[in-house]
């Protein structure tokens, strides 16, 4: 089995394409390398180019005719990015992915895995959220991914298209196998931000600790990319199960509470721990891993922020058949592992 993983040379990407490999299934890796990285792709199928490149993806499906799903990785994502410049990520995660799901359905690819997000979420009062949320995104990179769900909802209506929609909470970590991790020297999110300010002995800043949370900062549902990347490899393994082709019937889908909750051929699945942490408590358990102090600021929130969310995994557990195995500490453990070996592996 081979799945094309669009946007596969990124941290994410990377990761699931690894757990694909050492599941038996042959990931076929289309980047743009944008801010992806070269090294991820070695020794495996990769072809550098843009996910809007219609003759680029028919020599793809060309060259590998037993592509049997697209996982769709790629996007840009830093939320304080996307205020500055939202025409920018409209027209990179919106309006290229258009073209993309053209192109995967003129050739004949009709299952697809979308990497969605849960920045999607109006949470309720105590941070949690479950798949029937309110979907109120409060920046332009969590509008573009509220709209291309929308957009594959709509699509799936009047074409064999049949989408999950993963949405993710906040992944941490690295492959455990230190085959991939994350590539950006200085990340933007909590975790990243903490190692620069741990590895360059400087403050790292809470922003915002008036939130409506139990300690007053964020709150977050911190999954270890590992654990998000099987949960990839379970959704291909029991994609018709969950989405049967029109006219199929499965065990799962049959369940009239499961088919209310399609939407056409679409569903979406969260995937988190199911557990929030707040970035207090993020900096408590990095402390508890790491072998000098960290020094913590707290200051105001940035343009975009919100004050987070964790969700419910019911559905997670029930149609993948899949739950987190890993924890916050591994999570931190496992980032700080790959901190300290990025730049042997990656040439900046």
């Amino acid at each position: 089995m081979k799945v094309l993983v669009a946007g596969g040379a990124g941290f994410i990407g990377s990761t699931v394409s690894s757990a694909c490999l050492d599941d038996g299934i042959e990931p076929v890796i289309l980047d743009n390398l944008s801010t992806g990285r070269p090294e991820f792709t070695r020794d495996r199928i990769f072809y550098h180019g843009d996910l809007a490149d219609g003759p680029l993806l028919d020599r793809i499906f060309a060259d590998h005719p037993d592509i049997m799903a697209v996982v769709h990785a790629a996007a840009l994502i830093v939320v304080p990015d996307s205020v500055a410049r939202p025409l920018h990520y409209y027209r990179e995660n919106v309006a290229k992915s258009i073209d993309f799901v053209e192109h995967v359905l003129r050739n004949g690819c009709h299952r697809y895995l979308f990497s969605s997000s849960a920045a999607i979420y109006a949470p309720a009062a105590d941070g949690s959220v479950d798949e029937d949320s309110p979907i109120e995104p409060t920046s332009p990179y969590a509008r573009t991914k509220a709209m291309l769900e929308q957009i594959l909802a709509d699509v799936a209506v009047a074409t064999p298209l049949r989408a999950l929609s993963l949405r993710y909470f906040n992944p941490i970590g690295a492959d455990p196998a230190l085959r991939t991790g994350q590539h950006l020297r200085r990340p933007t999110h909590a975790l990243g931000k903490m190692i620069s300010a741990y590895t360059e002995d400087e403050e790292f800043l809470v922003t915002g600790v008036d939130w409506p949370t139990r300690d007053g900062s964020g709150i977050r549902d911190y999954i270890h990319v590992w654990d998000l990347a099987r949960a990839h490899v379970h959704a291909l393994r029991r994609f018709d199960d969950i989405l049967p082709p029109a006219g199929a019937s499965s065990a799962d889908a049959a369940d009239a509470a499961d088919a209310a909750m399609c939407r056409g051929g679409t569903l979406a699945i969260n995937l988190g721990t199911g557990d929030g942490t707040t970035v207090r408590e993020l900096v408590a358990a990095f402390r508890t891993v790491a072998d000098r102090p960290l020094r913590v600021r707290e200051t105001g929130p940035r343009p975009g922020d919100q004050a987070g969310s964790f969700t419910r995994i019911s559905r997670a557990r029930r149609l993948l058949d899949w739950k987190p195995e890993l924890s916050v500490t591994d999570g931190i453990r496992d980032s700080l592992r790959w901190a300290g070996l990025r730049d042997d592996r990656l040439t900046d």
